[in-house]
């Protein structure tokens, strides 16, 4: 008796139950992110096509099928290039996987081939200036539980440049005071693990935060908690930056004109003080948890007020001050009539 072949739902399963966290070994946020992508096209396929998920077939993925999600995306949930590259990213894995195993998938696969990825300009980096950071740092009311959280979170993002994921998964057990500084252990991307020192001043502000949440002996605890969650997750920590920058535009509008900051700008600000300071790339690369120094040498682009500084300098140099420009001298004219 011929096997039946495996269908879109069954593989998907086996996908993700197997194959992502045991076979390949992804994280829990790689695996959460693939399945978020999949519930979007089960979205897409019921509201726009009024298909089932229990009625997906790889046959329905074809070409337009492929086209018509990443296009809604786009167009009705209003994602972004960079989403919407993911988006297919997640896809051509999964097609990958499932036309290994069965020839039904062949359609699926050859149709998520032949969607190119959209190409985007490349913004600007928004970062935080020396001059800005020590404002936002002093908005938090450290009369508060919620304004000591604040105060201590945006510290440790600059002193660490750690990712919002990374923070949000630091627990007690992560971190070692030593003296009056501390060394974090941080899980990065792929399950890697770094360690790095921070500075004295944002070490005390932790400790003295963890003895205010009475956790400093529970090893487990989340170092950051939101008021509904012990496990503290990025989109929280999105809103805290919200907040606290739309503050500081407000008392401060000739600062902080960057039309938006995101917790990476934090991360940025960091790597791009750090180069300014004089720091190795290499250090730099290896206190980030850059996979590759190439990513590490994006921060090598100046910002503009490096270069403003620079050009300062060399105009000084080569354009020295001359002799000012006399003035015409003054002719002693007849007046009309008398011509």
């Amino acid at each position: 008796m011929k096997r039946k072949s495996p269908g879109f739902l069954d593989l998907l399963e086996i996908f993700f139950t197997d194959y992502m966290p045991h076979s390949a070994g992804l994280s829990a946020n790689t695996i959460r992110s693939y399945k978020y992508s999949f519930r979007l096209l089960m979205e897409y396929l019921y509201s726009e096509k009024g298909i089932g998920s229990s009625d997906i077939t790889f046959k329905v993925l074809d070409l337009d099928t492929i086209n018509g999600y990443l296009n809604w995306l786009e167009q009705v949930r209003g994602c972004g290039i960079a989403t919407r590259n993911l988006r297919l990213t997640t896809l051509s894995s999964f097609a990958s996987y499932a036309q290994n195993r069965t020839l039904d998938a062949a359609v699926f696969a050859n149709a998520v081939d032949n969607v190119p990825v959209k190409t985007q300009a490349k913004a600007p980096r928004t970062i935080f200036t020396l001059e800005e950071l020590p404002i936002l740092f002093g908005l938090p009311d450290r009369n508060t539980a919620i304004g000591i959280r604040d105060c201590a979170l945006l510290n440790l993002m600059y002193a660490s440049g750690a990712r919002a994921q990374e923070v949000c998964d630091l627990t007690v057990r992560s971190i070692h005071f030593q003296g009056g500084g501390a060394k974090l252990e941080l899980l990065g991307k792929g399950k890697k693990i770094r360690r790095i020192s921070i500075a004295e001043p944002c070490a005390v502000l932790l400790k003295k935060y963890l003895e205010r949440r009475n956790i400093s002996q529970q090893l487990d605890r989340h170092i950051f908690s939101s008021q509904s969650k012990e496990h503290m997750t990025t989109s929280c920590i999105t809103e805290i930056f919200k907040k606290y920058v739309g503050l500081a535009k407000k008392q401060h509008p000739l600062l902080f004109r960057e039309e938006s900051y995101s917790p990476h700008s934090m991360r940025h600000s960091t790597a791009t003080h750090m180069l300014e300071a004089g720091v190795p790339l290499m250090a730099i690369k290896n206190f980030l948890g850059h996979s590759s120094i190439r990513t590490t040498e994006r921060y090598a682009e100046l910002t503009q007020a490096t270069v403003n500084s620079y050009i300062l300098d060399w105009n000084k140099k080569w354009f020295p001050d001359t002799a000012p420009i006399p003035e015409p001298t003054k002719k002693n004219t007849m007046p009309d009539y008398l011509n």
